[in-house]
């Protein structure tokens, strides 16, 4: 990879990936399944969902372009709405990532279940999710993450385009099978699609290395979700036209099946390893996201001190091993209460996107104040036309998520608040007492409540 003369190191080519690589996650191997029963309006919505996913990318790419060191939803919510926004922010970012710790663990053992039909009960498929999701990270090198991106890639692409000669058309006769009125569908269609495609601000968070961020950010937001957007269709196209649709709802491991019924056991075992493979790369890297989050908060005063600790080898330990005990007690609430595996799927996809629109829809409206803080006096730009789009596909979004991940997820937020009156009363404090803080965070503790 070349280096620019002031630096930086990251051109067009280089953000596409990490869009592509960061949105096309192992939750996906997953989707068919949970959309097979809208049937044709499924397909369609991946297209209107991608063409949404794109508005909010492109908003990301706006403040990126006017902070291009900065980046994330929580750092551009801290600036455009103050330090309370800011944690909440945090606070639902962070839940957005452990809860969406469980998906790649089904994914994994849906997988699994598939090659090892034995394993296919209740207590044995939540042993092992919970054995994923409790796995410490791989700390590999960079030939790894390489391996885990191309292995995500692969079974999307060969089952996505050289599977388009073996569907069947018949299997696409009902364009909405499922019972329900066209905007109920399409609400609950959703946030499945969503959660896809989450990952879309990719570009905007390494900005400061980008060559040009203010072109090449914007181009490879919407080219890297555009491949994203046209493998997810494709994909479903093609699994829902080669398995019969009874057995595509209640399948663990959609990917592979749709391979074993193009290629044989062969096939399909090549698939299974691809997505395994991919499992345990995605695992790694939203585990060692999951304590960078609360780590950065941390440092900036809103997340208690520990989160900001470093263990022996320079790692946010304690906020891994937190995030990963609230992402099994998750599982076992869902494993008692649940009827099938399916449900479980269900609410964590819903919990984990509920819990990342809502960053969305601050970002999505944050440019022109992001603007105004910047403008030393001048005349601001309006809200535009696209940002308004991703703030409504924000939110529908979030209503189409449904009563029960809205409401954990609602209950979820408002927890933290208590967090951050603790912090705020800590910085007080200990600022009375002449204590010395950092951000507003006592270097040292402070008293207690």
């Amino acid at each position: 990879m070349t280096t620019s003369q002031n630096g930086k190191s990251l051109g067009l080519a280089a953000c596409t990936a990490i869009v592509v690589g960061n949105m096309v996650g192992s939750g996906f191997y997953l989707s068919p399944a949970a959309v097979a029963p809208y049937g044709n309006l499924a397909i369609l919505v991946w297209m209107i969902m991608g063409a949404g996913a794109i508005c909010l990318g492109l908003t990301f790419a706006r403040l990126a372009g006017m902070v291009p060191a900065v980046g994330g939803p929580y750092a551009y919510t801290r600036l455009a709405y103050g330090d309370f926004a800011g944690f909440l922010i945090a606070w639902g970012y962070w839940i957005s990532i452990w809860s969406s710790l469980p998906v790649i663990a089904i994914a994994f053992t849906g997988v699994m279940i598939d090659l090892f039909p034995a394993l296919g009960n209740r207590l044995t498929a939540t042993i092992l999710t919970l054995g994923v999701i409790n796995l410490r990270g791989v700390h590999a090198a960079g030939l790894f993450a390489q391996v885990t991106t191309y292995a995500k890639l692969l079974p999307f692409g060969a089952v996505a385009i050289i599977g388009l000669l073996y569907i069947d058309t018949s299997h696409f006769a009902e364009f909405n099978p499922s019972g329900q009125s066209l905007l109920q569908s399409f609400a609950a269609l959703a946030p499945l699609t969503m959660f896809a495609y989450l990952g879309l601000e990719s570009a905007t968070v390494p900005a400061g290395d980008v060559r040009d961020a203010r072109r090449t950010i914007p181009r490879s937001t919407v080219l890297g979700i555009s491949i994203a957007a046209a493998l997810y269709v494709l994909g479903t196209v093609v699994v829902m036209g080669v398995v019969p649709r009874p057995q595509l709802i209640h399948s663990v491991a959609p990917f592979s099946e749709a391979a074993g019924l193009m290629w044989g056991r062969g096939g399909e075992l090549a698939i299974s390893i691809a997505v395994v493979i991919s499992s345990i790369g995605a695992l790694n890297g939203w585990t060692l996201l999951m304590g960078q989050v609360p780590m950065a908060a941390a440092r900036d005063g809103l997340f208690p001190p520990l989160f900001a600790r470093l263990s022996s080898r320079g790692v946010p330990a304690i906020g891994m091993v937190v995030s990963a005990t609230f992402a099994t007690l998750l599982v076992l609430v869902q494993a008692v209460g649940s009827d099938s595996f399916a449900a479980v799927y269900r609410l964590m996809v819903g919990l984990s996107t509920m819990t990342a629109v809502v960053p969305y829809a601050f970002c999505a409206l944050a440019g022109t104040l992001v603007a105004s803080r910047l403008s030393n006096g001048q005349k601001t730009p309006r809200v535009t036309i696209i940002e308004l789009i991703a703030f409504l596909f924000a939110m529908f979004t979030l209503y189409g998520s449904g009563a029960e991940p809205v409401l954990y997820g609602m209950v979820l937020l408002m927890l933290g608040i208590p967090v951050y009156v603790w912090q705020r009363r800590n910085g007080e404090v200990a600022r009375t007492q002449g204590v010395e803080t950092q951000n507003g965070a006592p270097i040292r503790p402070a008293a207690s409540l």
